[in-house]
């Protein structure tokens, strides 16, 4: 597929200063014996759960973390009661969460209000002690203050947040173009500063833009083998020539593409082209993409008219067209939509999508029962996790998944239930039931780090 190069607008490497004060959460406890700073044995397991404001499952209420040992969250008489427990993540809407690999630390940047875009990270004590660390910086105005973003596989050492500007249509006698602005923020996780920026224009190639087709979201960046490519996912729009408006009415949608720069410059940025996938790649509010140990970067579609696939990038920065896997296929349904994913290692991912003819909700109108498959990505099959469903399963929102060892973590619960957490044996499939959740009317629990 031709790639298409794209011109810069304006681009400048900036060093941000961290913050100078540090805050850190104080000791509920009575007696004078805090949290471990570490468990005696494994690690620290941090569930999120998200709360409602006027509407069960939107989670606009913010974001509460609750943080537990190893043994107990493998114990199902074990309750984890983060709603009545929790620390309250600095967020006005639903925090979007990042941890370190070991769960010591935790990171967030602010989403919405006064203080949108401020990243900041925080010690992993046990129980609600969250101790902040290492200042804070504010990316506001580099990528608005309801940045999209994530950590890079790199040693918990960089974080990449992305944002386009609203798009603007430049209209001259006739319509010619729809474009947005890209502003890409790279993050050291460590030292808490921004480590560069850069900005550019994303136009399509001059037919696509005719018709009005333009890029208006990039999520999910992620990094490729040889660490000197980011590939960044991407949410199409469409103008109608015909009006200068947003095109409400149903079109044929462009082939999945992604941005691809060069890293960790930010430079040189030009889109991809698949021709299995004709969806988004953005993801919502996790990971989106993925990669594996054979060096290729494995990417899920969402609002794909033939359902969502996972589509296969190479060492070469390019779609291998290929490669073809249909999660309708895999699993014999229709319309699938991925709602959030994690590659788990050797060919196996876990995949929570919906699809049509799902159960519809209870709590929301348009929301639809929630699945979880086990997804073999070398043979292109898939499974459905044997777990205990529910029309009020939710996993749009969706954040964490625990990989350790050959366990995956996961909360499975419905909206405004308790559940547990389930552990799966990525090998052999087998699951487990963890400890229990205790939930409140109109929330729901959106991972474990």
């Amino acid at each position: 597929m031709k790639k298409q190069f794209l011109r810069f607008f304006a681009g400048a490497a900036v060093i941000g200063l961290s913050g100078l004060s540090i805050s850190c959460s104080e000791d509920d406890t009575t007696d004078d014996i805090g949290p471990d700073p570490q468990p005696e044995t494994g690690r620290w397991f941090t569930v999120a759960g998200a709360i409602m404001d006027e509407t069960p499952g939107n989670g606009n209420g913010g974001t509460v973390i609750y943080s537990v040992s190893e043994e107990d969250i493998q114990d199902p008489e074990h309750e984890i009661n983060v709603f009545e427990n929790g620390f309250q993540v600095r967020s006005q809407r639903t925090a979007r969460l990042q941890s370190s690999v070991d769960g010591s630390t935790m990171f967030n940047i602010a989403y919405g209000g006064d203080i949108g875009g401020q990243f900041s990270k925080y010690a992993v004590n046990g129980g609600d002690d969250f101790e902040q660390i290492d200042g804070e910086v504010n990316i506001s105005q580099y990528a608005g203050t309801s940045p999209r973003w994530v950590k890079l596989f790199d040693g918990d050492q960089t974080g990449v947040a992305v944002s386009v500007t609203s798009p603007l249509v430049n209209e001259g006698e006739t319509y010619e173009y729809t474009r947005g602005t890209a502003t890409i923020v790279t993050l050291d996780m460590e030292e808490v500063l921004i480590s560069n920026t850069n900005s550019f224009e994303i136009p399509l190639s001059e037919e696509e833009e005719a018709q009005g087709y333009y890029i208006f979201r990039l999520d999910t960046p992620v990094l490729n083998a040889a660490q000197d490519k980011l590939i960044i996912g991407t949410w199409m729009g469409k103008t109608d020539p015909a009006t200068g408006e947003r095109d409400t009415n149903p079109y044929e949608r462009l082939g999945t593409k992604a941005l691809v720069v060069d890293y960790p410059s930010l430079e040189n940025p030009e889109l991809i082209t698949s021709s299995v996938g004709f969806g988004d790649n953005s993801g919502y509010r996790s990971f989106n993409s993925f990669l594996a140990e054979d060096g290729s970067i494995y990417q899920a579609t969402q609002r794909d008219p033939n359902g969502s696939h996972i589509l296969r990038i190479t060492e070469d920065n390019e779609y291998d067209n290929s490669y073809v896997f249909s999660l309708d296929d895999a699993l014999g349904v229709t319309n699938s939509y991925i709602e959030s994913w994690r590659y788990v290692g050797n060919n196996i991912a876990y995949v929570m999508y919906t699809h049509d003819g799902a159960a519809p909700s209870g709590f929301n109108e348009g929301n639809q029962q929630s699945f979880l498959a086990r997804v073999d990505l070398g043979s292109q099959t898939a499974e459905v996790v044997d777990l205990p469903y529910d029309p009020d399963m939710y996993f749009f929102q969706y954040q964490g998944f625990v990989v350790d060892g050959d366990n995956v973590y996961v909360t499975i619960a419905p909206v405004g239930q308790d559940g547990n957490v389930y552990i799966i044996n990525s090998v052999t499939g087998e699951v487990t039931k963890g400890a229990q959740l205790i939930n409140e009317p109109g929330n729901h629990f959106i991972g474990v780090f």
